[in-house]
């Protein structure tokens, strides 16, 4: 489908729920700070707050986590719906460690047996997809995947800090392409919509966008608990921000009960 833009001409949409389109080789570009280097310092950082033994990186896109952690010996793996993205993990320096770790599966019921793993990570807003019922469903197998006491990291917006500081509309130049990004808040100031346009030197666009429910710590905090997960801490981000208001980010750390659920 297509549909007019402001910037004139028509951008051609892609007919197809959000999180395929938005996941597919362009999410590389959108997000260029999202690299290895910076996976490597994070991966340190996860392990500081307790993630252990065999691990999920849950939603891993192109697995820059997941051979980050590799590299510091941890028995990963790495699952996610794109697969364009997976393909992606293969061009990374090191990916050999990756064999016969990555797996396509989508989120709401998960490739895995119960009970199959000590932690879960779920890494830079990779959750709140799917509307109420879905991300519940999300949170049901993320529970059933878990061992008793199996610890989670579940890194979210911050929606105190996206509220206050929503950048409507930003252009940027990469790759040879134009980047225009539109941002709106929908669902009474509870989701955050972002409209991409890639812009060619030919002038074809095409967009999609990307629409992702923010949750509160409360909230969080009542739906874990529903599945026998309780929160043990709260980060504003990596690099040792406190959390609140105007935190970079909302990561909980969570474990599961010591009894099967």
């Amino acid at each position: 489908m297509s549909s007019s833009n402001g910037d004139g001409g028509h951008a051609r949409e892609r007919d197809e729920p959000w999180y395929v389109a938005a996941f597919r080789g362009e999410y590389l570009a959108v997000y260029p700070h999202r690299n290895l280097e910076s996976a490597r310092v994070e991966a340190r950082w996860i392990l500081q707050r307790g993630v252990h033994g065999r691990v999920l990186d849950h939603c891993c896109g192109f697995a820059r986590h997941t051979l980050a952690l590799r590299e510091l010996g941890v028995d990963v793996f790495g699952m996610d719906l794109s697969p364009d993205l997976l393909r992606h993990a293969r061009e990374l320096p090191g990916a050999e460690r990756l064999a016969g770790r990555l797996v396509r599966g989508d989120a709401r019921r998960l490739p895995f047996r119960d009970a199959t793993f000590d932690s879960l990570v779920n890494l830079f807003s990779s959750f709140g997809y799917f509307g109420d019922e879905g991300d519940r469903a999300v949170l049901d197998e993320i529970a059933r995947v878990l061992r008793p006491s199996g610890t989670i990291v579940l890194d979210l917006m911050n929606p105190a800090r996206i509220r206050a500081g929503l950048v409507p509309r930003s252009r940027a130049e990469r790759g040879g392409f134009e980047w225009i990004e539109e941002r709106s808040l929908a669902d009474d100031d509870r989701r955050v919509v972002k409209r991409v346009t890639k812009v060619a030197p030919s002038g074809e666009r095409q967009t999609w966008t990307e629409s992702v429910r923010m949750y509160e710590l409360d909230e969080m905090e009542a739906l874990l608990a529903a599945r026998s997960l309780r929160i043990e801490g709260v980060d504003g981000g990596f690099e040792g921000e406190v959390a609140g208001p105007a935190a970079p980010r909302q990561i909980l750390r969570a474990r599961r009960a010591e009894t099967s659920l």
